[in-house]
Formats: C-alpha cells, structure tokens, sequence
C-alpha cells in the first residue's frame, strides 16, 4: 500500500513538474513566435530568401532558432538577433517586432525598406546593442528616441533618404563605436561623440553638416553681424532711392514752375517795351 502511495505520488509530481515546464516553454516562447510572425507577414519577400523557411508548422522546444537569419541565446530559446540583410526586402519597418523582447541585434540592411524609422524604437527594442538600417529607402527625421537605446554600441543609418538634422542627444550614446548617417539629406551640427572612431566618413554626402571632425559651424553672432550689414546696405539703398523720388517728384516739378515764371515775365517786359 505505501509502494502504491509513492508511485502515486512521484507520478504527480512528475506531472506537475511537466506541466510547469510546457506553461514555461509556451510563455516565453509564444512572445518570440508572435514577433516572427509578425516579421513574416509585414516583409514581402519577392526571392523567397527567408519566407520558406520560418515554417510555423514545425514543433519542438525553440524550433524558431532555425529560422533564416534567427539566432537565440544558447539553451534559453530566446531569439537574441534578426539578420535579414541583402534579400531584396520591401515594406516598412515590421510591426509586432517589439515581441522579441531580448533581442540585442537587428540587421535589415541591404534592403529596400522605406517609411519612416519608429519614433518610439527605444520603447520597442530597448536592449539594442547594434542596429543596422543601411542601405534602404528609410525617409524622415532620424527620431530623437533612439538616444535612449543605451546599450548602443553601432549605428548604421547610411544610404537612405533622411532629412533634417542629426539628433544631438544622440552623443550621449556612450557605448557608441560605429556609427554612419552618410549618403542622406542631412543638415545643421552633428552631435559631439566621444569615442575618436566616428570620423567626417560617418557623415559624408550630406547637404549641410557642420561640427565635430567636419568643419566648423558658422557662429550665430558672425552671421548675425553679416545679416544686419546686408539689411544696412539694403536699407540705404531704398532710403536712397525714395530720396531721389521725392526730389523728381516735388523739386523738379516746383523749379520748371519757376523758369516758366521767369519766362513769362521776361515776354511781359518785352511786350511793354514794345508798346513805348
């Protein structure tokens, strides 16, 4: 009868333990599933360079760290990174990727994504350690949130169609060791790294950067002092100009009057002369 008990009991608690370990496997693996998911259908993938292989269908504890370009944290089925670079890919920035609550590392470089870069993207992806946007169709302001991504240490944003200007909270990023915004539309002061590998290549073939390894932005003062001469000499030139109008306008009018008179007077004389 005691045998009985505890092979009753080791059965349960065997059951028990199973249970606890699917209920675990499924709830953090489901948020991971949702976010490739999600990936999946919002990316068209006119090559089928990814798609065929993110097979939902399959089984099996992290069959999901399989996946093309997918990689997890080793034993803790985890997706840590998402390399999608180089396979033609159109769409926007993929929703539902905020899912993937430990990733670390995204790459969709090499692509032809467009739109606009989240403006919430730290909120999303917090733990970013490297993002990789380059070579796409991104267009837009680059979004002040990404300086709160903190564990920044490369950002590549090269080859799109930015405009605006570079976000000076972005030189807080202190972990930052690669970083490039070349090849957009960008303008005004860059932000001022620290780390001596962000040279004048991070920002070449924009229309109007200035600061940091680039050179020197205009001082407002200088530009000031050039704006207020400009608006000296304009200004002069039209008190001018309504000077010499005036005098067309009143004087020469009021001297003919005068040389009229004159003349006139002259012929009065005469003609009295005439008749003595």
């Amino acid at each position: 009868m005691a045998l009985k008990n505890i092979i009753i009991i080791f059965l349960s608690s065997t059951f028990i333990w199973s249970l606890l370990g699917v209920f675990t496997l499924s709830n953090g693996g489901d948020s991971d599933i949702s976010c490739l998911k999600s990936i999946k259908e919002s990316l068209k993938d006119p090559f089928n360079r990814f798609k065929s292989s993110w097979n939902f269908s399959e089984i099996g504890e992290g069959f999901y760290c399989g996946f093309n370009g997918v990689d997890c944290l080793p034993g803790e089925y985890k997706v840590q990174s998402i390399r999608l670079y180089n396979k033609s890919l159109k769409g926007q920035f993929p929703q539902g990727i905020e899912n993937c609550k430990d990733l670390i590392v995204l790459n969709l470089s090499f692509n032809k994504l467009s739109g606009a870069i989240p403006s919430d993207i730290s909120t999303r992806l917090p733990y970013l350690t490297s993002l990789d946007l380059s070579r796409n169709n991104f267009s837009g302001e680059i979004p002040t949130d990404i300086a709160n991504c903190t564990y920044l240490n490369s950002l590549k944003l090269d080859h799109n169609r930015l405009t605006g200007q570079i976000p000076q909270q972005l030189g807080q990023l202190t972990r930052i060791k690669n970083f490039t915004v070349a090849n957009n539309f960008l303008s005004g002061p860059v932000p001022n790294f620290t780390d001596p590998n962000v040279t004048k290549e991070s920002y070449v073939n924009n229309s109007g950067l200035c600061g940091g390894p680039l050179e020197p932005c205009k001082e407002l003062g200088r530009k000031s002092d050039e704006t207020f001469k400009s608006g000296f000499i304009v200004g002069y030139a039209a008190s001018s100009v309504s000077v010499v109008t005036i005098f067309v306008s009143y004087c020469v009018p009021w001297e003919q009057m005068k040389k009229r008179k004159r003349m006139t007077l002259k012929k009065n004389s005469k003609r009295k002369e005439t008749h003595r």
